[in-house]
């Protein structure tokens, strides 16, 4: 279970990445075309409420697949690096989607995929 965890980070660990960054431009490029055409105000509510939605279920998602240690833990990231626990989170989702986790995540598995991704991101760079 935990060997495939770590295949996983590494192959799809520089995807991720790029989608991430590619969906941040999208966003910033959607922005900017509503501010130069005079966005709808009701595009923009049904817009922050899609993104409500999205965030909700992503929750329900996570709270299903990490346990409490495991949460806490990812949750005390956000707080301090928002952009990895956003990016941890998708790959915990993307692999829950795929079947790939045996069962919820504890604490001591999230740690290894949390050292996992720092060793990928210092490569990388």
């Amino acid at each position: 279970e935990l060997s495939a965890l770590n295949s996983f980070v590494f192959l799809h660990f520089c995807e991720m990445d790029e989608d991430a960054e590619l969906q941040a431009l999208r966003a910033k490029r959607m922005a900017e075309m509503q501010s130069q055409h005079g966005g709808n105000p009701e595009d923009a509510k049904r817009q922050e409420e899609a993104k409500r939605e999205a965030e909700m279920q992503k929750n329900a998602i996570l709270k299903q697949i990490l346990d409490q240690d495991a949460r806490t833990r990812l949750n005390t990231i956000a707080q301090v690096k928002p952009e990895k626990a956003k990016q941890i989170e998708m790959m915990l989702i993307q692999r829950a989607q795929m079947g790939q986790l045996g069962g919820r995540v504890n604490e001591e598995q999230l740690k290894s995929l949390l050292q996992r991704v720092s060793e990928a991101t210092q490569k990388k760079t």
